[in-house]
């Protein structure tokens, strides 16, 4: 049997089957037998432990896990649940329905807000099992441990589960719900870990049976024949081979030079990603440091975090994108909390005009920052809609001594206005998540539209071109840092259509510098001519494979969608 579902990176995995417990079933609706006072102290004293305990785990992980823990502890104390667990209690009851329901509560809020504040709601689904276990004396489902590796199959792995994966046990990750876009997805992503999410029939995937999961075809295999599980680990040797070779810059066959450079969240992620070798970083995301937080952090702060991830990069490109506020990242001190529509509401270079000192204490601080370094930064701002707002924002980066600036294109304005925009600012990058969103007019991290948000439309690919051909117009460099550039064949497409550096999470590195090494420029040119011309992303998807397959260019099979 073959089922689908969408895959996480390019990866292929094969082996038995090892299923998470299901989650704790709903606590009774009945009235409690204690006093209200007793059954709320019982809730708070769990909320306290169930905090500490992710705290405690945070300080063991980097990355997109830790970020990810943190929010989660953050949670626990949340005084307004602690309110609503209240109110409950003293209506009668019990400790955990109180907490069940006050959970239940705020998450179906966050999932009617959209975007990422929707898929906090499975992290608050979590933060609910873990305290009501504590409560019922009973152990939170875990995933279990194994003295073999397994495959591990779930309704849905929580991202402190995701976190912890032993990855010398856990070969591959297949669940039933989430998306590749909510934090189990981004988490197996930056651990490299093959994973195919929301397979509808995963829970006929049962302890024992052996099945291949291919992620770059969003698949899952069970009873698979002696033959593919043989392709399967011809497909993992090649891959390790390839991570074993020395490191070169990316090219293609001819040798035009494509960057290859890595996506950061934070200082931390800086060295694993320059470990891995990335040759700078085509997208550093500032934004963990302003999230769940009451004011901005100070120009010092700033500095150090800043200095702290360039140090790591000497010589080298840094692409840094200043505050990325609004919409799905709303923020206190910065953004309305009551948008009717934020997605489409004040966020990006917007918001960072009507509060410039803001934008102003950001530059100083990576002003400073380059100032201790060797790093090259380049700053570019987010959500560039024309080129008044490119014009603005190169003009302050130049009065703080940043040189380079540049402008994301985002929203299709931009694209079709890339011409303009790039004679006010110094090269532009494409975010293809909000790209296709905005294109496409489906949000990005909505299951019932996720089939329309893949970067491989004929209409994304087509906004790509009239960048890439202003890029080629201005002399100007023409990158990508949405995760698009992960995928091995788009990245070919990519490179046809003008893009001249790729920005991706660091385990998409050795596919994607092997795929472009496979081509010359002329022949990405004429792939991406036919998938231009495709009517749909999936007939643009087959008509590259075919033509790789033509030329007797053979990669990694395209992923559904991006991380």
């Amino acid at each position: 049997m073959k089922y689908t579902g969408f895959g996480v990176g390019t990866g292929v995995a094969f082996g038995e089957v090892l299923r998470m417990p299901d989650p704790l079933p709903e606590p009774a609706d009945e009235r409690a037998t204690g006093d209200a006072a007793t059954e709320y102290e019982r809730a708070i004293e769990a909320l306290r432990e169930t905090g500490e305990a992710l705290t405690a785990r945070a300080a063991t992980v980097d990355g997109a896990a830790k970020n990810v823990l943190e929010s989660q502890a953050m949670m626990a104390a949340d005084p307004s649940l602690a309110d609503s667990i209240k109110s409950a209690t003293e209506a009668g009851k019990t400790a955990e329905r109180a907490v069940f329901e006050s959970f239940s509560s705020f998450a179906e809020m966050l999932k009617s807000l959209g975007g990422y504040l929707a898929e906090r709601a499975t992290d608050l689904g979590d933060v609910s099992q873990r305290v009501i276990a504590l409560l019922r004396g009973v152990p939170a489902p875990e995933v279990p441990s194994s003295d073999t590796p397994f495959i591990l199959v779930a309704h849905d792995l929580a991202p402190a589960d995701t976190a912890k994966l032993d990855l010398s046990k856990v070969l591959a990750l297949v669940t039933r719900d989430g998306s590749p876009k909510a934090h189990t997805g981004i988490l197996a992503a930056e651990k490299g870990l093959p994973a195919v999410v929301a397979v509808k029939e995963a829970d006929s995937l049962l302890d024992g049976m052996t099945i291949v999961v291919d992620a770059a075809k969003g698949q899952v295999i069970t009873e698979p024949s002696a033959e593919r599980i043989a392709e399967a680990q011809a497909e993992i040797d090649r891959v390790a081979a390839m991570k074993a070779a020395p490191v070169e810059p990316g090219e293609l066959a001819d040798g035009t030079p494509v960057q290859i450079l890595a996506n950061i969240g934070k200082p931390a992620d800086a060295e694993r990603a320059a470990a891995l070798g990335a040759e700078g970083v085509g997208l550093f995301r500032t934004e963990f440091l302003f999230l769940d937080s009451d004011t901005a952090p100070t120009v010092e702060k700033q500095t150090a975090d800043y200095t702290a991830a360039l140090a790591h990069f000497p010589g080298k490109k840094v692409v840094v994108r200043v505050l990325d506020a609004g919409a799905d990242k709303p923020l206190a001190f910065l953004t309305e909390a009551d948008e009717p529509n934020p997605a489409l509401g004040l966020r990006g270079i917007r918001v960072l005009m009507k509060k410039e000192q803001i934008l102003r204490d950001q530059l100083q601080a990576l002003a400073n920052a380059q100032a201790a370094t060797e790093a090259k930064v380049w700053v570019m701002a987010p959500m560039v809609s024309d080129a008044h707002e490119s014009e603005h924002f190169t003009s302050l980066a130049r009065e703080y001594g940043l040189m380079t600036a540049g402008s994301m294109i985002e929203v299709p304005s931009a694209a079709l206005l890339a011409e303009q925009i790039l004679e006010t600012s110094d090269f532009v990058s494409v975010g293809t998540n909000d790209l296709t969103q905005y294109t496409l007019a489906a949000d990005r991290l909505l299951g019932s539209v996720a089939a329309f948000q893949d970067p491989w439309h004929p209409a994304v690919l087509r906004l790509i071109e009239r960048i890439g051909d202003a890029g080629e117009h201005h002399q100007k460099n023409v990158g990508v840092c949405g995760e698009a550039a992960a995928d091995p064949n788009l990245a070919i497409v990519l490179v046809g259509l003008g893009v001249r550096s790729l920005s991706m999470a660091p385990p998409a590195f050795v596919e994607v510098r092997a795929a472009l090494k496979r081509v010359t420029l002329e022949q990405a040119k004429e792939i991406a001519h036919l998938a231009i011309f495709a009517k749909s992303a999936e007939g643009a998807k087959g008509r590259v494979v075919d033509a790789l397959a033509t030329r007797g260019v053979i990669t990694t099979a395209v992923p559904v969608v991006e991380v």
